[in-house]
Order: C-alpha cells, then structure tokens, then sequence
C-alpha cells in the first residue's frame, strides 16, 4: 500500500514539474548568453566541476555544443571555465532549483558522485537521488538526450566499493533504472576505474552484461559521452567500457551501433 502511495507521490511531483516547465518554457535563466547559431545545441553538465565533468565540457565546447555548468559553487567553476560557459547554480539534491538550471537545455550530460564523509551528499542522495531529481525535470522539459556516467560493478552486491562507500554501487544502479524509467532518451556509460592522464591513446572497449573489469581515462569517458550526444545508435543503451592497449578508437557509431539497447 504505501509503495502504491509513494508511486502516486513520484506521479504528482513529475505532473507538477511538467506544468513548471511549460510555463518556463518560454524564459532564459538569468545565466543564459546570446546562444550560438552554429552550435550543436544546448548541453546541461551536472558535475561540471568534478574531475570526468571538467574533460567533458572541454570535449563539448570543442566538439561546437553550448555548455552551461550546473555548479554549487560558481566562483570554483568561473576559475576553471571562465567565459566559455554559462553557469546554472543548483543543487541536484534539490528538485525545485533544477527547473530554470535545465531550462532550454537540449541535452543533459551527469557526472556526478556523493563524497566521504558528509551524510547529507551521501550515493543515496546524489548518486541515486539527484539522477532521479534530474532525470524528472528531463522528462518534464522533454531533453533529447540524457548521457549518464555511471560505473562497471553496479550490479555486483558484494563489490568492494559497496563495503568501503556506503553501498556506492547499489545507489548508482538505482540511479540508472530510475533514468530509465523516466521515459528521457538516454545513454548510460559504466566506466571501469578511471585514471587521471590523457585519452585517445588506446583501444576503448565496449561491453555489455557487466561481467568485465578494466581502466579507463576519465577523458576517453568525456569523449565518449560526447560521441554519445551526436550518435543516434547510442540512445537507450547502457555499456561499459575500457581502454587497452591499441589504435584509438573511431568509429563511434559503429561500436553504438553494436550494442543491444535496453
């Protein structure tokens, strides 16, 4: 019964979102710059800051999209971007501050993640809670596409991670399903262990299944999530992936192509 009870809560609280964002639909946040005529398109990097969101608003802005930064702190985030960017202050913890972040965003690209020792910012309120908070208002404001940087184990109960992080893993496989169900267009991308050097010196591998293990740069995942964002094949499906060693990879469409959509 309650479950029952808390769907029709999650049902009302999406309804009211959609009403918001009709309304807003025809407004600019006040963080907004004269967009770019040649651009790709609008693209809402939560985690903007963080060290996978930093190579992927690099890689957007070079790959000719429009970034605005969704950040808590925007002082931390005009010291990395400067004026390359526009900037969004929001919380994905709270619901009602991602309406005018999102707003005329055609795409939303999530690199978030909690952090120690804060039971405030814990997996279950970020890595689980904000991607549902973000995932509805993506829905409500109908985004093309929602990129998703999860992680390889997340189906693994008895990973490792889950005994040092407060069930890190577990929170993140229940962000993902709650993407899925929110009916957004999505592309979510389990990396293996990422390490801080450069990308595009590697073979990137793509699995399905989540029975490998691997590493990766965080810049090959920037790279991938944006490949993601201009390849139709890579809507809906959910893959890990490693480097090894070998020639770079290219043919994006073809590697999203191969893969079974959820």
């Amino acid at each position: 019964m309650w479950s029952c009870s808390r769907s029709i809560f999650r049902l009302i609280g999406v309804l009211c979102l959609s009403v918001i964002g009709l309304l807003s639909a025809h407004a600019q946040p006040s963080v907004e710059k004269t967009p770019n005529d040649s651009s790709k398109g609008l693209v809402l990097v939560a985690g903007a800051t963080g060290g996978t969101g930093k190579e992927i608003v690099k890689h957007l802005l070079g790959s000719g999209f429009d970034v605005r930064a969704m950040v808590r702190n925007e002082t931390k985030a005009r010291a990395l971007f400067g004026d390359d960017v526009t900037y969004a202050v929001a919380d994905v913890r709270q619901p009602d501050q991602l309406i005018e972040a999102m707003t005329g965003a055609r795409y939303v690209a999530v690199a978030i993640g909690a952090t120690r020792g804060d039971s405030t910012n814990s997996p279950q309120f970020v890595d689980f809670g904000g991607v549902r908070n973000l995932a509805d208002v993506a829905a409500a404001l109908n985004v093309q596409q929602f990129v998703l940087v999860s992680s390889s184990g997340v189906t693994d109960e008895d990973h490792f991670l889950n005994r040092m992080f407060d069930n890190v893993l577990k929170w993140k496989l229940k962000g993902e399903d709650a993407l899925r169900a929110s009916g957004v267009p999505f592309t979510i991308v389990r990396p293996g262990g990422l390490v801080n050097k450069p990308g595009g010196q590697d073979k990137i591998v793509f699995a399905q299944g989540d029975t490998t293990s691997g590493t990766i740069t965080r810049d090959d995942v920037a790279i991938i999530c944006v490949a993601a964002l201009q390849s139709p094949e890579a809507v809906n499906k959910t893959f890990e992936a490693y480097s090894e060693p070998g020639t770079p990879s290219g043919n994006w469409p073809a590697m999203f192509g191969a893969l079974i959509a959820d």
